[in-house]
């Protein structure tokens, strides 16, 4: 298992999707997004977008108002900088989908948020990357709903 969790949270500090791929009790992931909403939000833009948070390693990247937090098991070697490459690829998916994502797109849309993350990770795993086979599945879900 590579990742523990993802957050997308906004510059006051609110969270606006979190998914977990472990199980930990609602005051933990609490009193856990509290803290690393805190240390991401106060790190300036010249300082690295990876921490040591607790047994996580954070990687962490700023887009428009959102910031989007991956965790991963500090004890795990794993290359940061293919995290901040699946950040990159996670926004150019959302964008994608919602052509020019935006927090708002994410409130109203939690659903699909979730899906399209769910399709990129399983159990904790990357599993797709590839933005056409993301979506796909969506787009074929809302054309049904029609």
């Amino acid at each position: 298992k590579m990742i523990e969790f993802i957050l997308l949270v906004n510059k006051q500090g609110q969270t606006r999707l979190s998914q977990y791929y472990n199980s930990y009790t609602v005051k933990e992931k609490v009193l856990l997004e509290g803290e690393l909403v805190r240390k991401c939000i106060s790190r300036n833009q010249n300082q690295c977008s990876f921490l040591d948070h607790q047994q996580f390693k954070v990687i962490y990247r700023r887009y428009a108002s959102l910031y989007f937090i991956v965790g991963l098991n500090a004890e795990d070697d794993v290359n940061e900088l293919s995290m901040l490459e699946f950040i990159h690829n996670t926004v150019e998916t959302l964008d994608r989908y919602f052509e020019n994502v935006c927090e708002l797109d994410i409130m109203f849309n939690i659903e699909k948020a979730h899906f399209i993350i769910d399709e990129m990770i399983m159990n904790g795993c990357i599993l797709e990357t590839n933005k056409e086979s993301i979506l796909t599945p969506l787009k074929a879900i809302m054309k049904g709903a029609k």
